[in-house]
């Protein structure tokens, strides 16, 4: 059957699937003490860019945890890149896939160092991280999409391709995993989209799918009665995947669930908040206070 005619989940089923081929790469062999050094620099980048996943990663075994800031690291440079770049961001982003693509990056290039390393270690597929930085290229070309199918492959290029890289460092017990991985991440993305709706509006980006604006009669990104009806609607999508990938946590090692828990809790809580504020997503920018992040956190032990 012609990829056309199959459903969304069904073509990126699919397209994990195909890029499920670990590389076959032996760790750094750099002096440890530069290795070390590089691991640090990626956890500094953790650190200060994102405490709701240095919170939840913190629940991992030491080397996992370790091996997901270092993958955290990857994402966010190249994220970075596209959103903060200065110059040619296209030849910026080109640049940074040589390096952090490379099985054997300089000693004074640290966070492709330490991702060629845990890449290794942890037999993490190359063409997930490909598929990452095509999704992040997007950004520099695309900036409506049509239908909730083509933001779906989106959200699996930028979001879904990080839950399926880390599925290799907290170990996933079979390929029955991958469905969840990906629903988890175009959830995740879409919960994104929805709290940052007017800041990327304000940037010329719509993620909402343009049938969608459409068929609420939704003319433009402020503030209205028909746009909070879409979000609403965005929203219940957004829930629906939240509710299947709650069944990705049995699929992975128990040592590691915890985390995994937590992340969904503290995502599904921001869904939440989002809700109780009738979809007001123009006065501030809606988040979690560190009370409720620890409260999720607590929650996932008790699962």
């Amino acid at each position: 059957m012609s990829t056309a005619y199959l459903s969304w989940e069904e073509q990126l089923l699919n397209k994990a699937r195909v890029a499920l081929m670990p590389q076959h790469t032996h760790p750094q062999t750099h002096d440890q003490t530069i290795l070390t050094e590089a691991y640090e620099h990626a956890e500094g980048i953790i650190r200060c860019h994102s405490r709701t996943f240095h919170m939840a990663s913190g629940l991992l075994p030491k080397n996992e945890r370790r091996a997901a800031r270092v993958l955290y690291a990857f994402c966010r440079i190249s994220d970075n890149i596209v959103d903060k770049g200065l110059g040619d961001r296209g030849r910026a982003l080109e640049n940074w896939k040589r390096a952090s693509l490379s099985d054997h990056p300089p000693a004074d290039n640290p966070v492709p160092l330490a991702w060629a390393d845990t890449r290794a270690r942890y037999h993490i597929p190359r063409h997930y991280a490909e598929q990452l930085l095509e999704g992040v290229a997007l950004d520099l070309t695309q900036t409506r999409y049509q239908t909730f199918d083509e933001l779906a492959h989106y959200c699996y290029g930028v979001a879904s391709t990080v839950g399926l890289m880390s599925m290799h460092i907290i170990g996933f017990e079979s390929d029955e995993a991958i469905p969840y991985a990906i629903k988890l991440g175009v959830a995740l993305q879409l919960t994104n989209i929805l709290r940052d709706v007017a800041e990327d509006a304000a940037l010329g980006r719509i993620y909402l799918p343009q049938e969608d604006l459409a068929r609420f009669g939704v003319n433009g990104i402020a503030d209205s009665p028909a746009l909070r009806q879409l979000l609403r609607f965005e929203a219940v999508r957004a829930r629906e995947l939240f509710t299947h990938a709650r069944e990705l946590p049995a699929h992975v090692q128990p040592r590691t669930r915890p985390c995994l828990r937590a992340l969904l809790g503290i995502y599904e809580r921001l869904l939440d908040r989002i809700e109780a504020r009738q979809y007001d997503v123009f006065t501030t920018r809606i988040r979690l206070s560190r009370t409720e992040k620890l409260a999720a956190l607590s929650r996932a032990f008790m699962t």
